[in-house]
């Protein structure tokens, strides 16, 4: 009878797997194919296709070269400013810093660049002597106000960047330790049928639209009234929210892992591969859906910060 049954269970339409063997409905939810392989077909496949895609998509790029436009290279700006000012203020560390003896370039020759000239201001007033005027006119020796201020500019965005390391890194998890999780999880929706547990990352994109289109329509007009900011809340605060969600993010993640070992051990699963444990896959949906509020608060305020603090001619560099 069990033979019967077993035999029952075969798809009986030609499908077989990667060895050749005859597919069971049991094994693929009941599905029926024609003449192709349904098992899982490999990394092989995986990589290959995305290659495939990149080709295109780098064929057309080339296709395009033509009708684009190009700007002449103008060389490094972080080697033109940054390098340029500290090696220049280094060495003429010792001199004195008189108040009307700095360079600075004619207003006309910034119009002419579609840039303005930076007042002096008095944070890291040390990098000041990059622009004193002590007879050398060497371009490492001698650099101008604006190009000093660019610096300082670079510089103080330093440590916000330094911070958002760590979230940086927490991003990460989303396609590894998460998916890894959900490998050992439940799938199962309806009957049948399975989700990939990689497909449950498309919570963090749902997730970070609808806290994208909150934010904007609702809580910034909220805290306008409140602050008086155009923003509702600075940048600043607006990244230091999002790591405040970080932290809630880790929080719950690692309260549903200790719950998921707990499961496991529970059912004597702790040693076992490739058994699932009796439990959904969703239990993991808080972290998805926490991650894309945090993007939604600090990677977009990341990005306007430093696309916002940046030197004209450094935008670019900033928001990378």
């Amino acid at each position: 009878m069990a033979l019967e049954e077993a035999g029952d269970d075969y798809t009986k339409d030609g499908t077989v797997d990667l060895r050749g063997n005859p597919v069971r409905r049991s094994q693929r939810g009941r599905w029926k194919a024609c003449s192709f392989v349904v098992d899982n077909v490999g990394w092989g496949w995986g990589y290959g296709l995305p290659t495939f895609g990149l080709a295109i998509s780098i064929s057309v790029f080339l296709l395009g070269i033509p009708f684009s436009r190009h700007n002449l290279p103008m060389g490094s700006p972080f080697l033109k400013m940054a390098a340029r000012v500290i090696v220049a203020s280094f060495r003429k560390a010792r001199a004195k810093m008189p108040h009307d003896h700095t360079r600075e370039l004619p207003s006309l020759e910034y119009e002419r660049k579609g840039t303005f000239p930076i007042q002096s201001t008095k944070s890291l007033r040390f990098l000041d002597k990059a622009s004193l005027k002590t007879g050398i006119t060497g371009q490492w020796n001698l650099c101008t106000t604006t190009e000093v201020e660019e610096t300082k500019q670079m510089l103080n965005m330093l440590p916000v960047m330094c911070v958002t390391f760590v979230p940086s890194a927490m991003i990460a998890q989303i396609n590894t330790l998460f998916v890894k999780q959900g490998t050992t999880l439940n799938a199962r929706i309806i009957g049948n049928f399975s989700i990939p547990p990689a497909s449950i990352s498309a919570f963090v994109t749902v997730s970070l639209l609808v806290s994208i289109v909150l934010y904007d329509r609702v809580f910034v007009k909220i805290a306008r009234k409140f602050t008086g900011n155009p923003r509702g809340i600075t940048l600043l605060q607006r990244m230091g929210t999002g790591l405040i969600f970080h932290m809630l993010v880790m929080t719950v993640a690692s309260f549903t892992e200790r719950y998921r070992l707990k499961v496991a051990a529970d059912h004597g699963l702790i040693h076992q591969t490739g058994v699932k444990l009796p439990l959904t896959i969703f239990v993991l949906l808080p972290q998805f859906v926490l991650m894309g509020m945090a993007d939604a608060f600090l990677v977009v305020a990341k990005l306007e910060f430093f696309y916002d603090q940046a030197p004209e001619s450094m935008k670019s560099l900033g928001t990378s």
